[in-house]
């Protein structure tokens, strides 16, 4: 993790990292001003915290309260050195914990990652720099030796080649990439975490057997979803980039919208129409990309090769984001072997699907098998060693398709968790359903893992199969369970060269009726492609581009960001529209209009009711505010504090609206309940002097918004690189 320091006024300082901001001092003795934990005090806390946590996650796994539970921490220091000390944590545990989970508590405190990292003994590089921001890579601790040449089945280059390629394309673009976490709970299945240190909003997961493999995929999917502007879905790119000659890509396509709101000729094709456009009900407004908004310039399209006839195809963004999410999309050695992982993806999630969906009952994959794959065999092993079954499946339907599953169940919840993978080697998508089980998970979070049903509508709803894409904790049916398989199990193999392999796959769409797709991004120095198989590879239902398109922000977003400048009349018109729009009202303003705010803010955490209640509060219409207030608190789970503002408007309303009460009877013990800040910001609220109490001050020009505006930072460096390959 990036942490930058400011230096403030003596001896203060400031650490910025993520959305936080930590502030140190001295004691008055040392000569501070004593207004804030010296940096020591924190390191000294953060042990404890660690500690704590570790026990606070042990106890939710198992239900136990931990109201009852104290712990202390003091550093004893050595008199003759004192960067000799003993930090001893103490736990006091009520009588009514049984002895097994008294140990369980104790021993999930050497786990603390604070203690580890003590005892393990960090390393400390201290040197200058030019430019702290333009040292990219520096802390991807742990990259391989660039002279060895490790190869793996699926990859055309060596792990070090690779990984040395990617890391020189992220540093030419000024990319700080980070590792933020390593997890290797089992033999042969490692996972970490990397994010841009500049935008944390820009993050991906990696897995495979090694570290190594681990963190080429890590990066490669990095680098597939700069390419392709995942990081960037759904998100105001604000108006410099809106206006600028291109928004997504030099080669896009604008098409102005038609008078009577029609899809202008020249969009999509006649077998794409018929699946996005079937009753004609699609209108050329559905199509305006969000990050844009810019309905003055109409639709952006993005150039798609049709593999059937070689004929470029012009595609929507907005209808690429809106169905198909990250799916479909890679990054490679060379293109052919990005066409291979897209495919494979495809074929991954798109047979997961219909497993789930139909109920199919997979064959087992018999001992004999597995025992070829002794790494994968040791992997699956060690799962069953901590107390998890594992049930490894052939999902290629007979030999259809190449794609394996594992499934684990947690007998401790009665949860399950299928993972499917997918490539033309047998053991290659046999290791990544193995991997992708684990990828950055602990044992405690196998614990978060769904239970099984029997219920067929559960299952087939559309939404649980986003959650499967999402991170695979969608519901499964016990029929998968049943030890009568629908289909005999197969030894596939769809194996051989990049080249052989993408033809292979291809060949099995074609065979399906399936026309296919492709667009190459090779204009950042990487492989990348993106596949779109329509009425196969889409994430969410066709329907979301007229009932739910992300551009439903462009109604909203820059009247939510002008909020505090709006007349009433503005004011009036804003809130009708959304109740007019039946848009869910615990829906997040920063994902309706495509903004990141800050979490740890008001407007982080703002919702469209709550949005709803305060400009009914500015206009002063009490009665609409008061019911919108008792439903808030009743579903609220916004903090503590916004949760006792929301309290005391809701008692200043229901005085205010009662003909026979007076406020002034009540404020003395209001006062005391809320305290004086909130009870003023709620009668100020309710009398209209306060308007939208704790939103700070916002507008399209983003001002203060730094997390978006470091959102926008990062997309700024693909900008301006695609721009110069261009010239």
């Amino acid at each position: 993790m990036e942490i930058k320091v400011n230096f403030l006024e003596n001896l203060r300082l400031e650490a910025k990292f993520d959305d936080f901001t930590v502030t140190a001092d001295q004691p008055i003795r040392y000569k501070g001003d004593g207004s804030a934990p010296s940096p020591f005090d924190y390191f000294l806390a953060s042990s404890a915290l660690c500690a704590a946590y570790f026990i606070k996650v042990y106890c939710k796994a198992r239900d136990i309260p931990t109201e009852n539970i104290r712990l202390s921490q003091n550093n004893i220091v050595d008199p003759e050195d004192r960067y000799n000390q003993i930090f001893q944590i103490q736990v006091e545990l009520p009588e009514d914990i049984s002895d097994k989970d008294k140990q369980g508590i104790l021993r999930s405190i050497d786990r603390c990652t604070v203690k580890k990292v003590v005892q393990t003994g960090p390393e400390f590089k201290i040197e200058t720099v030019d430019n702290l921001a333009a040292d990219a890579n520096a802390m991807l601790m742990g990259q391989p030796d660039s002279h060895a040449s490790t190869f793996i089945l699926g990859k055309d280059l060596p792990l070090e080649q690779t990984i040395a390629n990617m890391t020189g394309m992220l540093a030419d673009l000024g990319m700080k990439i980070e590792i933020s976490s390593w997890r290797n709970i089992v033999p042969n299945v490692w996972s970490l975490h990397i994010r841009d240190a500049a935008s944390p909003m820009c993050f991906t997961n990696g897995k495979g057997a090694t570290k190594e493999s681990a963190l080429c995929s890590a990066l490669g999917e990095f680098i597939e979803r700069l390419n392709c502007n995942f990081f960037y879905n759904d998100q105001f790119f604000g108006d410099e980039i809106a206006n600028s000659e291109f928004v997504h890509y030099p080669n896009e396509k604008w098409f102005e919208l038609e008078d009577d709101d029609s899809l202008p000729t020249g969009i999509l094709d006649e077998y794409c129409l018929e699946i996005y456009n079937p009753d004609g009900e699609l209108c050329g407004s559905h199509l305006i990309d969000t990050n844009s908004g810019n309905i003055e310039r109409g639709i952006c399209t993005i150039p798609y090769v049709r593999q059937s006839d070689g004929e470029t195809v012009y595609i929507p963004s907005n209808l690429i984001e809106n169905l198909f999410l990250s799916n479909g999309m890679s990054a490679g050695n060379n293109l052919e072997e990005a066409k291979v992982q897209c495919l494979s993806e495809i074929f991954e999630r798109a047979v997961k699907r219909q497993i789930i969906e139909q109920e199919l009952v997979l064959p087992d994959v018999p001992m004999t098998v597995l025992e070829k794959f002794p790494n994968i065999l040791a992997g699956i092993q060690g799962l069953e060693a901590q107390g998890f079954p594992v049930v490894v499946k052939d999902a290629s339907l007979g030999g259809q398709f190449p794609v394996m599953c594992v499934t684990l169940m947690n007998p401790r919840t009665g949860g399950v968790f299928a993972s499917f993978g997918a490539h033309p080697s047998f053991e290659v998508a046999l290791e990544r359903s193995l991997t992708e089980l684990l990828q950055g998970r602990s044992f405690e979070g196998l614990n978060d893992v769904p239970k099984p049903t029997f219920n067929s509508m559960t299952v087939t709803e559309p939404e649980n199969f986003v959650e499967h894409f999402i991170d695979s904790t969608g519901v499964i049916s016990w029929r998968f369970f049943s030890s009568k398989a629908d289909y005999e199990f197969c030894e596939w193999d769809f194996s051989g060269t990049s080249e052989q392999e993408a033809a292979s796959l291809f060949g099995i769409l074609e065979t399906m009726g399936k026309e296919v797709y492709v667009a190459e991004f090779t204009g950042l120095g990487a492989s990348v492609c993106r596949i779109l198989v329509p009425e196969y590879s889409e994430v969410y239902p066709v329907d979301d581009l007229i009932w739910d398109n992300t551009n439903k922000a462009l109604d909203y977003r820059e009247d939510i960001l002008n909020l505090h400048s709006l007349s009433d009349d503005e004011l009036a018109d804003l809130v009708e529209r959304l109740e007019e729009s039946q848009l869910d009202n615990y829906t997040d303003i920063k994902t309706l209009i495509g903004i990141v705010f800050d979490d740890n803010t008001v407007w982080g955490q703002l919702t469209i009711i709550e949005l709803k209640i305060l400009i009914y509060l500015a206009l002063g219409q009490l009665e609409d505010a008061v019911d919108l207030v008792d439903a808030y608190l009743q579903y609220n789970d916004n903090t503590v504090q916004r949760g006792l503002f929301y309290q005391a408007v809701s008692a200043v309303l229901e005085v205010t609206l009662d003909e026979d009460l007076a406020l002034e009877h009540f404020m003395t013990n209001f006062s005391r309940m809320f305290g004086e800040e909130v009870i003023n910001a709620a009668v100020g609220s309710v009398s209209g002097n306060v308007r939208f109490y704790g939103l700070t001050k916002t507008s399209t020009k983003l001002e203060g918004i730094e997390p978006h505006l470091r959102l926008i930072e990062s997309y700024k460096k693909l900008h301006h690189a695609r721009a110069k390959a261009v010239v």
